[in-house]
């Protein structure tokens, strides 16, 4: 069940990131952010995740989907999202962002070291 709910997923962050460009696409997220965030501790919760879901077309997932997104972004282990985790998760879980995310900083470090006459 969980492989037909996942295959049916629209990544729509390329799309967000071609149009809004880097600084909006962060916004954008921040405001995601916002919206599901527990007011009060002002990090993403179990509870805060179940409740501000729909928001953002999340209404079909379990508990337990719940419950293994908040886990793989958790990186400092305190059972909840910050703004930053949630950030770096939503890239995460779009492959074609994280591709374009290395293309770009490929290109970058390229133009780095041709500016800098570096040689390898």
């Amino acid at each position: 069940m969980a492989t037909s709910r996942k295959s049916n997923f629209n990544d729509f962050l390329p799309l967000m990131a071609e149009k809004l460009g880097g600084d909006g696409l962060i916004g954008e997220l921040c405001k995601g952010f916002q919206l599901l965030m527990d007011r009060d501790k002002g990090v993403i919760t179990f509870q805060s995740l179940k409740k501000n879901s729909a928001l953002l077309g999340l209404q079909d997932l379990t508990d337990d989907d719940l419950r293994s997104m908040l886990k793989e972004g958790d990186f400092d282990g305190d059972g909840a999202l910050n703004q930053m985790e949630f950030c770096v998760l939503m890239f995460r879980l779009s492959p074609e962002l994280m591709e374009q995310s290395q293309f770009f900083l490929e290109e970058a470090l390229h133009q780095e070291f041709k500016d800098s006459d570096f040689s390898l």
